[in-house]
Parts: structure tokens; sequence; C-alpha cells
């Protein structure tokens, strides 16, 4: 395999001296980064047999250079290119003082190529190489990381694009991947125990006395003291924000300014990934229309919107159709509004566009307290309690740890229950209910192709996401996985509907490794395949699952610190392969 030199290197210590002699053009285009307008050239990687050496390295971003852990030393990893139909063998050298991994998200392999240790295979340890090996069975958009400990914060992600074996269905003349992604400078343990600490920790906009007492809370008495007698923060909508991230696409920052090109009347594909370790975001072109033709992997009808919102771990394949010989900013913001990934897409080096403010922070309401369709604060609706449209309720006569609604035990881990859960497949997610264009919602999404099992779920499984926000605990139906849990059983091939419900306040990309799910959203024969979903808070989803991986998988939220503290568990799919039923 080629040799890939460090991307950052130039940058390191301020000095070009840190690569030699310093002819800058010697180096590739992407390993000049740090340049304004400057449009890299991704490095890739294809074949049967692909080496990959994970270590140490220095990463430097807005002027400022930290601590990361690199594959073949850039951030993000090398894309993957691979081809439906073959086989691959991936030799992964660990140059770490610690145990690593990589998990192949939403590829379907043996489970025992899975990647997450602990669960499918023991770990890669230092100073030591494993070596990965699996056919590929599908086509489509999808990425790599760590599961070890908290590397993936640190940099341990990569770009992954199969193409189909046969005919593409999307059209396009072409195409950028961009990989988003927060970065921090704090260590990933810092910023976990500084949660511990104080779950608001990094919550630079928290309401004041002032916002209340002109108005600009946007909440009625009632629901404020609620808030206040639940103890959570109705603008707690992401527990790391801006105060302590710099927000990436494709390794760069804002400044930075990366750049994807194009000719006026080309179908441009981006394949876009949400490769995140704590950042939701909303995805906008202003200026364009984006027509959706596929998700984690999957082809859907098209369907044109203005706006999405990804979930950590989420794909989604665009198209979008720029006439004008004009540049384009493509905006990532966090969706709590404190900052924003950006780009341009252009057809030339050096052009810009403006760049769109912050929007108004977002703040949770009644919905998102699992009380939808029982009156009081709903964002997005504009009611308020004690109003013709939102009768007055008794806020202070009800239980939001009520244990008759659930059958696990409730402890300190579990700070309330939804007392009313209402699907929202059909809701954009979180602060984008009025923001007067089209924003995709998940029932907006029709698979291209008839789903091949269609057979009626014969068990219905209910599954609780719970939390301690105040004390930022996670778990599952009130357990953290270092718990020891019961595994999540399924007999192989067996036909089943998960029921996710959201019993905290914020949202939950929920990823199930090894399989893709069907989300039930109103289009039978059709449903929409996803490996990763986001549960919005007091809300829930139904899916329905053919269990037909055998082995064991991991099941989690992907917000890497929730799933760390323990929102997580095993899913069991037996028999295996030459075992008895």
């Amino acid at each position: 395999m080629n040799t890939l030199i460090e991307r950052r290197a130039i940058l390191r210590g301020g000095a070009l001296g840190a690569v030699g002699l310093g002819l800058t053009g010697l180096l590739p285009a992407w390993a000049q980064s740090g340049t304004a307008g400057l449009a890299p050239q991704m490095p890739t990687l294809s074949g049967e047999d692909i080496r990959l050496k994970i270590g140490h390295d220095a990463f430097t971003v807005g002027g400022r250079t930290g601590h990361a852990v690199t594959i073949n030393g850039v951030l993000p990893a090398p894309l993957l290119r691979l081809r439906e139909g073959q086989n691959v063998r991936l030799h992964v050298e660990n140059a770490l003082d610690e145990d690593t991994s990589i998990h192949w998200h939403g590829l379907i392999v043996p489970f025992q190529m899975d990647g997450v240790p602990g669960i499918s295979f023991p770990g890669i340890k230092p100073r030591s190489t494993f070596t990965y090996e699996f056919p590929i069975k599908q086509s489509g958009t999808y990425w790599y990381h760590s599961h070890s400990g908290l590397q993936e914060q640190l940099g341990h992600y990569g770009p992954l694009v199969i193409d189909p074996a046969g005919a593409d269905p999307v059209a396009y003349d072409r195409e950028h991947v961009i990989v988003l992604s927060d970065w921090t400078f704090f260590h990933p343990h810092q910023v976990i125990a500084r949660l511990k600490q104080e779950g608001g920790f990094f919550n630079r906009q928290k309401q004041t006395l002032m916002d209340r007492i002109q108005g600009k809370d946007r909440m009625s008495h009632a629901d404020r003291n609620m808030f206040a007698k639940m103890r959570m923060d109705p603008t707690d909508s992401a527990d790391v924000t801006e105060a302590a991230y710099t927000f990436l696409i494709n390794g760069h920052g804002p400044q930075e300014n990366w750049t994807g090109l194009f000719r006026p009347g080309e179908r441009v594909r981006l394949r876009i990934i949400n490769s995140a370790a704590q950042t939701i975001f909303n995805v906008r072109i202003p200026g364009l229309r984006m027509t959706v033709v596929g998700t984690d992997g999957q082809y859907v009808r098209p369907v044109v919107i203005d706006e999405f919102q990804i979930g950590n771990a989420e794909t989604y394949d665009i198209i979008v159709e720029p006439t004008e010989d004009r540049a384009y900013t493509f905006v990532a913001e966090s969706i709590d509004r404190s900052g924003m990934g950006r780009a341009t897409l252009a057809p030339r080096l050096g052009m810009t566009a403006p760049v769109p403010p912050l929007r108004k922070r977002p703040l949770l309401g009644m919905k998102d307290m699992g009380m939808g369709g029982m009156g009081g604060m709903d964002h997005g609706s504009g009611a308020r309690a004690g109003t013709a449209t939102a009768p007055a309720m008794d806020h202070g006569s009800m239980d939001m740890r009520d244990k008759s609604k659930v059958d696990f035990k409730v402890g300190v881990g579990v700070d309330m229950i939804a007392p009313n859960p209402v699907d929202r497949t059909g809701d954009p997610g979180i602060g984008l209910e009025n923001v007067g264009h089209k924003v995709l919602t998940y029932k907006d999404l029709v698979n291209l192709h008839p789903n091949t099992d269609t057979r009626v779920p014969t068990r219905n499984v209910e599954i609780h996401l719970t939390g301690n926000m105040e004390r930022f605990m996670w778990s599952i139906d009130g357990q953290k996985l270092s718990e020891n849990p019961e595994p999540i059983r399924f007999e192989r091939n067996e036909r089943a509907r998960l029921t996710l419900v959201n019993d905290t306040m914020m949202t939950h990309p929920m990823h199930l490794h090894g399989h893709f799910f069907e989300i039930v959203n109103g289009n039978p024969g059709n449903q929409p395949l996803k490996h990763t979903i986001m549960v919005l808070p007091g809300g829930k989803v139904s899916l329905d699952l053919t269990a037909d991986a055998p082995g064991d998988w991991a099941f989690h939220c992907h917000l890497l610190y929730h799933m760390h503290a323990g929102m997580m568990r095993v899913v069991t799919v037996r028999p295996l392969d030459g075992e008895a039923a």
C-alpha cells in the first residue's frame, strides 16, 4: 500500500521543518491542511489487502495543536473504497500503548469481525496486529471507528464507501465524501469528569433571571416551575457544546473552509457521515435544495428537502444540482446552536459564500418531557399552559418516576419515566419545527426496493432509554452495561418488533450492530432500513427486526459519553452456525 504522509505535519510546531526541507510542493494537496479554501483530496485505500496503523499524532486546528489518535497518520482516517462482492483483509497494527479496535459501522460481517472488545473479540493489544477478513455483502456509505475507550473522540474514525456490484440506481456526475466530527483540546476523560461533576457544565446558553424578566425564556410560569422542580434545564439539548468543541468537516475547522468543487449543471452526490463523538448536526446549504437518495447505506425514494438533522453514526446520501457559477456554504450547525462546522461548495478554489449566523437556541418543552398530548408547553407549537390551545395542568401532582409504568427497577440512575411518550418519527428534530422550510423526518423515508421480509412480528420487545441528566448517569431499562444486565435475546431469524421509549430529555442515536431494522413509519412493504436511529426526547419509535445474524452484538447509544456511562446492552442471536437449535 502507498505510504500516507502525515496530513497535518506541516503545521506541527508552527514550522515546516517538521517534515524536512519545507518543500510543500512535494506534499499531496490533502497534506497541506489549514490553508483557507483548500480542496484536499482525501487519501483513499482499496483492494483486497489493506494495511492500517493506529498511532499517536499531533493535530492542529484553529492555530492550536493537540494530541490525536490517528490511522495512517491522518484525521479523519483514510477513505476505504471497496466493492460489493469482493473479499477484504484489513491488517490493523496497534502502535498505541493501550488496546484498540475497529468497528465497521453498518457492515454485515461475522460477529467475530465486528470489532467490539469484550463482546465479539478481545481487542487489539499494543504493538500487535489483528487481521479482519470478511466478504463485502452490500453497497453504500458507511464508516469505521474505534470501540475502545474514548479513542473515537481523539480522531479514530474514517469514511468507508462500497460501490455496488452492478449499476448504481443514483445518477451523479461528481461526488464528495463529507465527514462531520467534533474536536476538543480537553482529554476525553476530562470531559466526562466535568459532566459527572455538573451535567450542564458546558452549557453556556442557560436561561438567566433577565431572560425571565424580559420574557425571553419563552416559557409559561407553570412550565418554568415544573422544570425547576424536576431540576431540568430546557436549554440542555447537548451535553458538550462549542464551549469545548471545534466542529470539523473532513478534519478542517470553520476558518480553514474545506471546499468541494463542482461545475454548474452537475449532479453532485454528497456522502455525509456524522462521525462526531457527541454532536448531532442540523445540515443545510442555503440557496440549494437537497434530494435525499440514501440513508445508512440503503437507497430510499428521492425526497426533496432544505435541511435535515443527522444523528451520531447516521449517514445520508444527497444530490445537489447547483446551476449558478457561485459558491454555496455547507452548514453543519450543532443541535444546541452553540456552534457550527462550515465548508464551501464552489466552481473554483478561493470562492466563498456568506456564512449564516447561528440561530436562536432551541428550548425543550412538554413533549420532550414525555408529555405529548397532555397539554402545557410544546416546543414548536407555541402553546402555553393555561391558554385556549393548551389546557392548564397540575404539574405538581405528576410523578415523573412512576414505577408502575415500567417493569424494571427505578433507582437513582433514573430521574424520570415519560408519562405519555408519543411516536415522533414525523418530527424534524429538536429546534427544527418552525424554521420555515422543508426539514426531513423519518416518515419521509421510503425504501427504494420492497422489503425482503414482510412477516408480521411474532413478539414485541419494549426497551426504555433511561438516565439521570443531573448526575450524568445513562442506562437501558435502568441498568448500566457494567451492572451485567441480561442480554436481549432473539431466536435466529425471529421477526420481532422493538419499541424504543426515550424516558429522558435528550435525543439518543441508537445503533444495533450486525443488523438493519425497518422503521415502522406508515410505509408497509417499503419501510426504510436503518442501522442507527434518533429517538427524540420523551418519544418512542417502533422498529421491525429480522434477527438473521447469529452471534453477540452491541446495542447502544452512539453519543460516546452516554455509551461510556452505561447506555449499552448485548443482543444475542442464537443458534450460531453449526449449533443445535
